[in-house]
């Protein structure tokens, strides 16, 4: 993987003067989390810490899925130091606005110590990412399956403009249409804030697939969209957007090719199961292109470039579509070459910029 280049590149023809990026990932040191704890939690964190769960696939040579350029020189974990991201990224790419998505996870294992590592992850945003950079917002950090202690954390920020969703790793325990994350979604609907699902997370140590564990990070990286695919279907079969019609759903690294069938599928069904579904008023097509949008990276790319447009086509989402690099992991999407070049220079623009203004209502 090359690195991005050390000074700002002028941008392509077609291509806006200024990029939204949607999904940077920051990592949050132990002794970063550490400082932000309070006294109670800081000793529960270093006598027992967070228990390790099975699933972690990446291999040895791209250690935390990153970029072999990404460590940074004065040491840490790749995205943990500010000056190297801007080195890297936001001051070698036209980027107006990045949103991160820290690399901290919520494990699930002691409710409380969950709610105050949240707590303390979305303070250490403030004060070692978002104050000192402005170019950046972040996703809020919540202890998703205590709907209580997330709510009071959503409620804890809402004045914060600078946190722009709720993030929620597509690791779930249940499938996040059931009650018992309604409660965040009516927050976070209340507060105008999108909830983002991420690939990734520990919960219960669940595998990606029904069918159990893959063997190789090949199966674990080309198969994460199954996690995606059964959110989709249980948040609309369950009549989520009935109940929150202003609720927002943001697929981050999921992929987009897969997409169109499952809708097909999906309304085909409803129509002929459609007397167990009372609560759904529409095709579960219409409730997803109104209420779901979705990050470019892993972008599927058909060998010709036609079917490319095809499948936006088939989609018919244009207007919902977020780029994003991924930095810093090792498929990072750079700016000037992520995008087919078939694309045309409003779908480019759209795309690349005013889309996400739009979702997250940037000035």
């Amino acid at each position: 993987m090359c690195a991005a280049p050390d000074i700002p590149l002028a941008p392509r023809v077609g291509q806006p003067s200024t990029l939204i990026d949607c999904d940077i990932h920051n990592a949050i040191t132990p002794s970063a989390l550490a400082r932000h704890l309070p006294e109670r939690w800081r000793a529960y964190h270093g006598q027992f810490g967070r228990r390790m769960t099975p699933g972690d696939f990446y291999p040895k040579a791209t250690p935390m899925a990153s970029r072999t350029d990404s460590w940074p020189p004065g040491g840490g974990p790749p995205g943990s130091d500010l000056a190297f991201m801007r080195k890297q990224l936001l001051d070698a790419w036209p980027i107006e606005i990045g949103v991160l998505n820290t690399l901290i996870t919520i494990r699930n294992q002691y409710r409380d110590y969950d709610a105050a590592i949240a707590v303390a992850a979305n303070s250490c945003q403030i004060a070692e990412w978002l104050e000192p950079e402005p170019r950046l917002r972040a996703s809020l950090l919540v202890p998703f399956e205590d709907s209580e202690l997330a709510v009071a954390e959503i409620r804890r920020h809402s004045a914060d403009t600078r946190f722009v969703q709720v993030l929620i790793p597509s690791r779930t325990s249940e499938p996040l249409g059931r009650r018992k994350y309604w409660p965040i979604y009516a927050a976070a609907a209340d507060c105008g804030l999108p909830i983002g699902i991420h690939f990734g997370g520990w919960s219960g140590g669940h595998p990606i697939s029904g069918a159990g564990w893959p063997t190789y990070y090949l199966e674990y990286h080309t198969g994460m969209n199954q996690t995606f695919q059964a959110h989709l279907i249980s948040l609309i079969c369950e009549g989520v957007f009935e109940e929150f019609p202003k609720l927002k759903i943001v697929f981050i690294e999921g992929g987009i090719a897969w997409i169109p069938p499952v809708l097909w599928r999906l309304d085909r069904s409803w129509r002929q199961l459609k007397a167990e579904n009372p609560k759904l008023s529409k095709a579960p097509s219409e409730y997803f292109r109104e209420h779901f949008w979705l990050t470019t990276q892993p972008v599927e790319e058909p060998p010709e470039p036609g079917q490319f447009l095809q499948m936006l086509s088939h989609l018919d989402m244009d207007d919902h579509l977020l780029f994003s690099t991924d930095y810093p992991h090792w498929d990072f999407d750079s700016p000037d070459g992520a995008l087919p070049s078939v694309m045309g220079t409003e779908l480019r623009r759209k795309v690349l910029r005013d889309n996400a203004r739009r979702l997250y209502r940037f000035p």
